[in-house]
């Protein structure tokens, strides 16, 4: 009797109008997972902060400093404690002789973090030296990953000859150290103008380390993807398609780049880590950004000489790196663990 009405039960249809709640797409999944990540989400929000900071650098040099963070300003003055002084001080180190900048006067209106030895706002200085490192290193980014993604998936997919070009091209320059290759390029177009066709660039445009930063790290992304590409092309799905006559270029779109697009975004965060810190070097060594343009590596090399006397103009921007890459690093892990299937990460039914 029991196992007749479990049965009836069971046969029961559903109430008329009660629908099931759809299955979450892996998207929406991988969104989920990256929410639930505390740590991933505390690294996201600082680092919008710092972009949003960043951005207001025109707006703080001219409304709140009413300063020119590009031009010398030796013979300029500052308010402080209600006493105006020159920015650039004569020493009182030593045997007094030189000059000094101003330190940090903590007012936000002027000269916060000091004055840099051609007596410009330190401050001022690093928000548009931070708006370009950010922009160098997202444009930087984008070149790399879609470089890397279109000569991997061609040649994990076509193989042959077009594998083994794109292969041993890909192996010259791993054969490289990453640095060196970049400070080699540096050197030689840093101070070139480039023309392909209409687009033309000039000697110290921030063009020019973008392109530099963005082709050193490409065999070192599309070797993944070219791995994983071989993988795709033998799975059943793709040997399917393959079978039933579908062409190429709809395999490519429908079945191997979907699969390949979650790695490309798990690199991105982590991309950018590594391009600001190669943008600093480059530019501390004067073979990045260019004068008049900052950068967070040029706001340290000038501060190289001041470290005794005013340790803030090198130290303020080596911090700003230092936080931006770990805030980059923390989030990339998280949307790594997002993304990825074997995650112990669970989320629960809503």
């Amino acid at each position: 009797m029991a196992a007749s009405e479990t049965s009836i039960e069971a046969k029961t249809p559903e109430p008329v109008g009660v629908r099931r709640r759809p299955a979450a797409g892996p998207w929406v999944t991988a969104f989920r997972k990256l929410v639930r990540d505390k740590a991933a989400m505390a690294a996201f929000l600082l680092f919008i902060l710092i972009v949003i900071g960043c951005s207001f650098a025109p707006y703080y040099a001219s409304y709140v400093a009413h300063t020119l963070p590009f031009s010398s300003n030796l013979d300029g003055t500052v308010v402080i404690n209600g006493e105006e002084q020159p920015v650039i001080q004569e020493s009182t180190e030593g045997l007094g002789l030189g000059t000094t900048p101003v330190g940090p006067t903590w007012d936000i209106h002027g000269y916060f973090l000091g004055a840099d030895e051609q007596g410009r706002d330190v401050f001022a200085r690093m928000l548009y030296g931070g708006l370009n490192s950010l922009w160098i290193a997202s444009a930087s980014t984008m070149i790399c990953l879609v470089l890397a993604g279109l000569l991997g998936v061609v040649a994990g997919f076509f193989g042959g000859v077009v594998d083994a070009v794109i292969s041993r091209i890909m192996d010259v320059i791993w054969a490289f150290p990453i640095f060196l290759l970049a400070i080699s390029l540096s050197i030689v177009l840093i101070n070139t103008t480039i023309e392909i066709g209409p687009i033309v660039i000039r000697s110290g445009s921030l063009w020019l380390p973008i392109f530099i930063i963005g082709i050193v790290y490409v065999p070192y992304i599309a070797r993944p993807i070219r791995g994983q590409v071989l993988s795709l092309k033998n799975s059943e799905f793709v040997l399917a398609a393959i079978g039933l006559g579908v062409p190429s270029h709809r395999i490519l779109w429908k079945d191997i780049l979907p699969n390949v697009a979650t790695t490309l975004i798990v690199f991105v965060p982590l991309m950018m880590a590594l391009n600001m810190v190669i943008e600093s070097a480059l530019s501390f060594l004067s073979i990045g950004v260019q004068p008049p343009d900052a950068s967070w590596g040029t706001i340290i090399q000038d501060g190289q000489n001041l470290l005794y006397s005013r340790p803030m103009v090198a130290l303020a921007p080596g911090l700003a790196i230092a936080i931006t890459v770990m805030t980059l690093n923390v989030f990339g892990d998280g949307v790594r663990d997002a993304l990825d299937p074997r995650s112990k990460l669970r989320i629960g039914h809503d």
